[in-house]
C-alpha cells in the first residue's frame, strides 16, 4: 500500500531524528535520512523546503514530547518532589548504560554543533531547554529549595557536562560521580519557610 502523505513525513521527521543524534546534524546528508524513511527526494520537498526546515520540525517534537514522555512519567513515580528531578537525571543514567555510554543528549549536542548565526534554530533549541528547565524549577520550588530557578539551570549545566564525560570516557563513573556531588549540592541550598497560617482576628464587641 502507498503511505499516506502524513505517514511520510512522520517517517522523515524520525529518521532525521534519529540520524541528528547519532552522526550529528552536518554529518548527515539528505540521501541518508531519505534512506532511513524509504521516501524519495519529491516526498520531502513536499513536506519541507530544506534540511534546515526540517531540523527545526525535529526541534518543535523534542519540545513538544518533553513533558507527556520525559518529565510526566519521572512524575508520576516520584513520591516527593525532589525525587522528580533524580528521577530525570535517572532517565539519562540508564540511556548511557542502554547504549555502552554511548548516548547524548540531542538538544546538547545540536546546541555544540549548529552554526551560532543559525539563530531561529537556536531559538527553538533555547525553548527545549527552557520546558526542561521550568519542570525542574518546579519540582525544586515544590521541594522548598529558594532560587529554583537559577537552580534548575545549574542542574541541566551538570546533566550535560555528566553526559558528555561519561561520553568520552565510555564510562557511567563520571556521571555518577557528578550527580553525587550535584544532590549533595541540592541538600545544602537554603529552603524557603512554609508560610504560617493567618492568624484570625478576634472580632470586636459591638456595644450599642
Amino acid at each position: 500500500m502507498t503511505p499516506r502523505p502524513s505517514d511520510t513525513r512522520t517517517r522523515l521527521i524520525e529518521a532525521a531524528r534519529y540520524l541528528f543524534w547519532e552522526r550529528g546534524y552536518a554529518a548527515t546528508g539528505l540521501a541518508e535520512i531519505l534512506a532511513r524513511a524509504g521516501a524519495n527526494s519529491g516526498s520531502f520537498y513536499h513536506f519541507f523546503e530544506s534540511k534546515d526546515d526540517l531540523l527545526r520540525t525535529v526541534l518543535d517534537t523534542y519540545a513538544a514530547a518533553l513533558e507527556p514522555h520525559l518529565i510526566e512519567p519521572v512524575r508520576a513515580a516520584a513520591r516527593r518532589p525532589l525525587d522528580e528531578v533524580l528521577g530525570l537525571l535517572a532517565s539519562y543514567r540508564e540511556r548511557l548504560i542502554e547504549t555502552g555510554c554511548t548516548y547524548g543528549c540531542p538538544i546538547g549536542r545540536l546546541a555544540l554543533e549548529i552554526d551560532p548565526e543559525n539563530t531561529p534554530a537556536h531559538a527553538l533549541i533555547a525553548r527545549n531547554f527552557d520546558g526542561w528547565k521550568a519542570a525542574v524549577g518546579d519540582a525544586l520550588r515544590r521541594a522548598g529549595i529558594a532560587n529554583a530557578g537559577e537552580a534548575a539551570a545549574f542542574v541541566l549545566t551538570v546533566m550535560e557536562g555528566a553526559v558528555m564525560q561519561a561520553r568520552a570516557y565510555r564510562s557511567i563513573d563520571p556521571f555518577d560521580a557528578c550527580i553525587r556531588q550535584l544532590t549533595h549540592y541540592l541538600d545544602t541550598l537554603p529552603r524557603t519557610a512554609a508560610p504560617r497560617p493567618a492568624r484570625r482576628r478576634a472580632k470586636k464587641e459591638i456595644r450599642a
